[in-house]
């Protein structure tokens, strides 16, 4: 299994982890409060930088709003991200200068 999936493998744990919450009745929502910037920081350190700053955000909203624990923000970032590209940089003939060329 490459690098790619072994990431997917592990953000569809992380969305399980954030997901069971929502199973553990009266406890669930104090469970977010403690894994709401846990999880943010492993988005950020995930995703870099860049990236990493945007995802630890909107990932610590969901994990502290109410019924949002379904939707799994770990496994969309990589779809986005990993497997679809978006955002990534790419380096264009443009880009060069005259040092690079030298």
């Amino acid at each position: 299994m490459g690098n790619k999936y072994k990431k997917l493998a592990k953000c569809v744990l992380l969305d399980a982890i954030g997901m069971a919450s929502a199973a553990i009745p009266v406890i669930g929502p104090f469970v977010d409060v403690i894994w709401a910037p846990v999880a943010a920081s492993i988005s950020y350190k995930m995703f870099g930088n860049k990236k990493g700053k945007y995802t630890s955000l909107i990932t610590f909203i969901e994990e502290l709003l109410p019924v949002t624990d379904v939707i799994p923000t770990f496994t969309i970032f990589w779809i986005l991200f990993d497997l679809l590209k978006i955002g990534k940089e790419d380096i264009s003939f443009n880009d060069t200068t005259e040092a690079d060329l030298a």
